[in-house]
């Protein structure tokens, strides 16, 4: 049976949705490596009932335009610690730009792979306080002349090309490709980010540049290990929560053995997939009822740091509900969301690649908000990415804050492994935001240059289209929408 959203069930599911994201955040140079990067969350803003719908329709918004075709050394790791915004909306961390070094405020998003930032000479701070890049401040930015233009379902942002000394994590690349955006839509971006760090492979990139990560690992004699790891924290249950609290790890170059038990679960990216961390979907349940996925391409997920929830095709959707009774699909601007009733304990396990291991979703994540007295609206939802290079299936934090996730480069593989009791206690303990920090690099490497792009947008420079963020759906930067509460987060 179908239904549009009530009014009350609305306003409780818009003020449960507004999550926010969170980035990961560089140590301070005196920790010893591994330095990991603290995340931060933000508390979730009251909305009404209109708010709430446009807030739905957002986040599927958001995620259809991301997807869219659009001397030696020593080795060495570091940290970054994330903030968890708007109740695990979405994750971010900081990094280090120009000279001086000045830190800004970025999503940190597996499901992108290019990195800019706002402009002071185009993106207004007089009201919203975000803080934005000078490139007149820098002795070490230089101009390319390179259009750079990328458009969103809640907006667009454009401006240039330009290098400079990037730091992140206790690296530094000393001639890094980015965007300086200098016009942005009202209401695209969201004090306290500044910008987005896309942590895909090159080959996705718009502006065609070698993303910060993959050129450390290139490098070849910089980090201990060629991979990423990264641990998120859980809010979306503290009625007390702040807007901004303690939001994890990110590990770049090592894992953290600290955060997790057990082995690490490695599956390979498939072959020739190399652009999104991709996985292919091999199991999924619902209350122990298995739930038919398909098999090769058609269930291929991409593992998105940047996306708060999880989407897949309609017909699997749909089926996944059908295994919870009373769920009911929403309809209008809604359409692909559904509502089941609150009292109702939701366990789904996620399976991938030809692993023998189930990875089990909190119901707590699982319940995206609770619309009424007894409504619930699920945080699985239909997406289309037909007619894109996207794959059928975005897996966003929803899932990604059950597990202690490793992304690395060789061979391509994505890694998963359970979280250990330390993780797990930092789960709603209530806490300030790492500060962002400047602070010595263990080692510098030479940018690699800008390539063509790559075709992941409409507009006629061949920009990437990023992930969507909608206004009101900034915490689906974590997950489906990249934007919530006007706060601008590319994914």
């Amino acid at each position: 049976m179908h239904l549009s959203l009530p009014y009350s069930l609305a306003l409780a599911c818009l003020l449960s949705l507004t999550y926010d994201y969170a980035l990961a955040a560089p140590s301070p140079s005196s920790s010893p490596l591994p330095r990991s990067i603290p995340l931060l969350r933000r508390g979730r803003p009251r909305r009404n009932a209109t708010e709430l719908s446009d807030w739905l329709k957002s986040q599927k918004e958001i995620l259809e335009a991301k997807y869219s075709n659009n001397p030696h050394r020593k080795r060495a790791s570091g940290l970054n610690l994330l903030t968890n915004q708007n109740a695990d909306s979405s994750f971010y961390g900081s990094i280090a730009v120009g000279t001086p070094a000045i830190s800004y405020n970025v999503i940190l998003d597996t499901g992108s792979s290019d990195l800019w930032l706002a402009a002071s000479d185009g993106v207004s701070t007089s009201s919203n306080g975000i803080p934005t890049f000078d490139p007149s401040a820098s002795s070490t930015f230089t101009e390319t002349n390179t259009t750079f233009s990328i458009s969103y379902g809640s907006g667009s942002a454009r401006g240039t090309l330009g290098k400079d000394v990037v730091q992140f994590a206790g690296f530094e690349v000393d001639s890094q490709t980015f965007g300086v955006v200098t016009q942005a839509s009202q209401g695209l971006l969201n004090s306290p980010v500044s910008g987005l760090m896309g942590l895909g492979f090159a080959s996705i990139a718009a502006s065609g540049a070698t993303p910060f990560w993959q050129a450390l690992v290139e490098n070849g004699k910089t980090l201990d290990s060629p991979l990423m790891a990264v641990q998120l924290t859980r809010f979306n249950d503290v009625n007390n929560a702040q807007t901004l609290e303690p939001g994890g790890t990110f590990t770049l170059g090592a894992v953290n053995t600290s955060l997790f038990t057990g082995d690490i679960d490695y599956q390979d990216i498939p072959d020739g997939q190399e652009g999104y961390w991709i996985q292919e979907l091999s199991g999924l349940t619902v209350n122990g009822n298995s739930v038919q996925v398909g098999s090769g391409s058609a269930a291929y997920a991409a593992i998105d740091t940047g996306t708060t929830l999880v989407g897949g095709p309609q017909d699997v959707i749909s089926a996944l509900y059908a295994q919870i009774p009373g769920s009911q699909a929403l309809t209008g601007q809604n359409s692909g969301y559904w509502a089941y009733p609150c009292s109702t304990n939701v366990n789904v396990t996620l399976r991938f690649g030809s692993s023998s291991v189930s990875w089990p979703i909190s119901n707590s994540d699982f319940l995206l908000e609770q619309a009424s007295q007894d409504t619930c609206v699920g945080a699985f939802f239909a997406l289309s990415t037909s007619g894109s290079s996207a794959p059928p299936w975005i897996v966003g934090d929803t899932f990604l804050k059950n597990v202690y996730t490793v992304f690395r480069a060789s061979p391509a593989s994505v890694g998963f492994a359970q979280l250990s009791e330390e993780a797990l206690k930092m789960n709603g303990q209530l806490g300030s935001a790492p500060s962002p920090t400047v602070g010595a690099v263990a080692a510098t490497i030479s940018g690699s240059s800008t390539g063509a792009g790559t075709d992941r947008s409409s507009n006629p420079n061949g920009a990437s289209s990023a992930l969507v963020l909608p206004t009101l759906a900034m915490w689906a930067v974590a997950l489906v929408s990249a934007l919530v509460g006007g706060s601008m987060v590319l994914l």
